[in-house]
């Protein structure tokens, strides 16, 4: 349970969204202010896929309970010689209560596979809450990439709404002619309509989150939430130690619980149960009474009881053979999200440190010299669009960066944080 809790904790306290704001996200007045642990605390309360495991509970609870039934005794009557027309028939009447002692442990191995997949469906439910958990992650996530791309083309549509009217001064002054006033037109407005369209990725995924429990309205607003902060994570071998832990290998350990038990319960299929019965016999003839009894032993029980063995033998190798086919299947998961978040960190700060400054400066200074008339429209708007470009890679890198920071909590179920993040400066606002 300990493992579980951290599963969870390590995905509400993900880095890539609850880290300190450098550029906050406006907030309708109307709306309700979400954070992510509260998407966290709605998902697990509301999401069906959980309930669906308290109802899975109350059968194998039942199914537990008919396990611990013994044989049920058998009452019965026999009469003999009914029927028969003759002088020296006797009538006989028997009384009688059966039942059968189980032999070779089967009432201890029915309960014992009966609360294996109890014990199994703990895991089971606390491993879908945490792919859950991912998931309302990754949708949170949306919302705030899609904010992001928001203030980026709202930053352009300012930056081509002055050069509209720049260029408006220019034409007005016989300096440069008409047909750039109609271009810086219409870089606007192709600027706003990606300002349009970053709003109804704002709205579709803000639906789409809120959906995990069941509202359509999604009423709410994010306050939280830096993408470009990407934390420094521990290396491959150190991750890879982790998946022992991993909840999906762990439930290989309750399916071979399982397969355990039932292979308990065929092997005690081999050794015969004995039938008992007891009785009183009144014969109507001369009013006797007399005790009978009897016992019944079954034979080829062993031999019977081959085919279930060979089949719950199999059963319990072949988990293991799908334990490693799962762990290897883990650990390519694990070294594809590794070395995809290491890529896209390296990309975010190279852009950050690197690139972007030198657009912004360069951008600058083209406005500047355009305005005096030093340069032409045209290799101003260039770099301006580089610039715009470099901050979309750069927040495209982050996105990926942080799906795959999700990813590997998910399947480590653990933060893996070595050290405190530097968030990359944000120029969606600079001029």
């Amino acid at each position: 349970m300990l493992l579980r809790l951290a599963a969870l904790a390590a995905l509400a306290a993900a880095p890539c969204l609850v880290a300190a704001q450098s550029a906050p996200v406006p907030v309708r007045a109307s709306a309700q202010a979400l954070t992510l642990d509260d998407a966290f605390a709605r998902v697990a309360q509301a999401h069906p896929d959980l309930r669906l495991f308290d109802g899975q509970r109350a059968v194998f609870d039942a199914e537990r309970e008919v396990a611990a039934l013994r044989p049920p005794l058998e009452a019965g009557i026999e009469i003999e010689n009914l029927g028969l027309d003759s002088p020296a028939r006797t009538l006989e009447t028997t009384l009688t209560l059966a039942g059968v002692f189980e032999r070779g442990g089967k009432p201890d191995a029915r309960r014992a596979l009966a609360q294996t997949r109890i014990d199994a469906l703990a895991l089971q439910r606390e491993t879908a809450r945490v792919d859950l958990l991912a998931e309302t992650a990754r949708r949170h996530l949306a919302i705030v990439i899609a904010t992001r791309r928001l203030a980026i083309a709202q930053a352009d549509v300012a930056q081509r709404t002055r050069f509209v009217a720049s260029a408006r001064q220019r034409f007005a002054a016989g300096a440069s002619p008409e047909a750039v006033v109609l271009t810086a037109q219409a870089a606007q407005a192709q600027a706003e309509l990606q300002a349009a369209n970053a709003r109804l990725e704002i709205e579709t995924a803000r639906r789409s989150l809120s959906m995990l429990w069941g509202d359509p309205d999604g009423a709410f607003d994010v306050l939280e939430g830096d993408p470009l902060a990407l934390p420094d994570i521990a290396d491959f071998d150190i991750l890879r130690a982790l998946l022992v832990r991993s909840p999906e290998l762990l439930q290989f350990n309750d399916r071979a619980r399982i397969a355990e038990a039932r292979l308990q319960l065929a092997r005690s299929d081999a050794t015969p149960d004995i039938g008992w019965q007891a009785g009183i016999r009144h014969q109507r003839e001369n009013g006797d009474i007399s005790l009978v009894g009897g016992f019944v032993v079954p034979l080829g029980s062993r031999t019977r009881a081959q085919p279930g063995i060979r089949a719950a033998s199999a059963e319990l190798a072949l988990v293991s053979i799908e334990r490693d086919a799962g762990d290897r299947a883990l650990q390519a998961t694990l070294a594809e999200a590794h070395g995809q978040y290491r890529v896209a960190q390296s990309a975010v700060s190279l852009l950050a440190r690197d690139v972007l400054p030198r657009l912004t400066r360069a951008a600058s200074a083209t406005e500047r010299a355009w305005r005096a008339g030093a340069v032409s429209y045209l290799e101003w708007s260039q770099l301006q669009d580089g610039r715009s470009d470099a901050l979309r890679q750069q927040l495209d890198a982050a996105e990926a960066a942080q799906i795959a920071l999700i990813e590997l909590q998910r399947l480590t179920g653990q933060s893996l944080v070595v050290a405190n993040a530097t968030p990359a400066p944000f120029e969606g606002d600079a001029r």
